[in-house]
């Protein structure tokens, strides 16, 4: 699987902690960790909010 199209995500089970590789196309679904069957959330992509600092105009 090549790392530009894949999302790394820690498994949130405190005891398993697995990095999970899944593709792109997961965001917004759900994938099972494979070490210990708890069903994880692949978030959507980050989108870049404007600078707040920044004064419009």
């Amino acid at each position: 699987m090549s790392t530009k199209n894949t999302v790394r995500i820690m498994c949130p089970s405190l005891t398993c902690r697995t990095v999970l590789a899944v593709p792109e196309s997961a965001r917004g679904k759900t994938v099972r960790c494979k070490a210990c069957g708890v069903t994880v959330l692949i978030p959507q992509a980050a989108t870049t909010a404007a600078d707040p600092n920044k004064k419009a105009g």
